[in-house]
């Protein structure tokens, strides 16, 4: 039970602290618990009992009355920090009541509603799925930067799935002969184009609204990202993607995917993945030799396979169409 126990709190507890801005409000110094009932608007206890077990399990340090962040969540829960995943905190506290759905997932193989559906039912989801998706791209967005070299003359981008707009943003600012085309679903793209506006991009980078299996995308791009969206479609789905994807390419073009490959040995984070699946969307990863095959069927180079660092991030399958 201490195994059931522990791990259960232990996401409650972080959860919380995202959902309650606490490690931002200790992002400029150390505070006691006086500070922090100001700073959260929450009790003195509850305040003190949330601090007492972040620092049991190593993410507050305390000092006297006052509690600092570690190192640790400072680099990864605060505007200050390399990445803040706040959001995907406030994210897998949307989302929390899935896992209560699991054994019955179990039973059937696939959700009652889909992720997607839900979005559409429940307005917060939505935003704050895409807000995750963003901090996930400020993550992968070095990387993709650095192994992405679009051809020469290369001018325009399809970004599918690309929901909160970081990667085309990324892309346009690097080449400012760049356009992009971003499609996903209406949910997810809700405060797309405030950030286009902010980042100056709304007359470089056009929103499609829809399902983009189904969504009509145009043809005649440079580059196309496919990046986490593998997992989210079947297996035949993925297929006529990558299909799709080789006609809109222009020859020297670039197909970009990640994806978290389910190869073997497998890890336990691979397996989590897998199951929490089981309750969003009812589909799987795929191993690398499928997705492979997919862009050897599209007609396509064969790949070039990059597992990023660390391994948790996925890898990077970067394929060219024949000139």
């Amino acid at each position: 039970m201490v195994d059931v126990y522990l791990p259960m709190m232990k996401s409650a507890a972080l959860i919380s602290a995202g959902q309650l801005g606490l490690f931002e409000a200790l992002s400029k110094g150390p505070l006691d618990v006086k500070g922090l009932v100001k700073a959260l608007d929450c009790s003195p206890e509850g305040v003190l009992r949330l601090a007492d077990f972040l620092t049991t399990v190593g993410y507050l340090e305390r000092d006297g009355d006052r509690f600092k962040n570690t190192p640790h969540a400072a680099r990864w829960f605060t505007r200050a920090g390399e990445v803040d995943y706040t959001a995907g905190l406030k994210w897998t506290g949307e989302a929390w009541s899935l896992m209560a759905t699991l054994a019955e997932c179990v039973r059937t193989g696939a959700p009652k509603a889909t992720l997607w559906d839900l979005m559409s039912e429940r307005a917060s989801w939505g935003p704050t799925f895409s807000k995750y998706m963003h901090a996930f791209a400020q993550h992968l967005g070095p990387d993709l930067l650095k192994h992405v070299r679009p051809p020469p003359g290369a001018r325009r981008l399809l970004d599918l799935g690309g929901s909160h707009g970081e990667h085309s943003i990324a892309f346009c600012r690097l080449y400012p002969e760049f356009e992009a085309v971003l499609v996903d679903q209406a949910s997810a793209l809700s405060a797309t184009q405030t950030t286009l506006h902010e980042a100056g991009m709304e007359h470089r980078i056009t929103l499609t609204a829809g399902d983009l299996r189904e969504a009509a995308w145009g043809e005649g791009f440079d580059v196309v990202l496919f990046l986490s969206v593998v997992h989210n479609q079947t297996a035949e789905d993925n297929r006529i993607t990558v299909e799709r994807i080789a006609k809109a390419l222009n020859p020297g073009g670039l197909l970009v995917i990640h994806e978290y490959p389910d190869d073997h040995p497998t890890s336990a984070y691979d397996a989590a993945f897998r199951l929490t699946l089981l309750t969003e969307t009812g589909t799987s990863t795929a191993s690398s030799a499928s997705i492979e095959g997919w862009i050897a069927q599209a007609g396509l180079s064969p790949p070039q396979r990059i597992v990023l660092n660390p391994r948790e991030k996925g890898a990077l399958f970067i394929s060219e169409k024949a000139r």
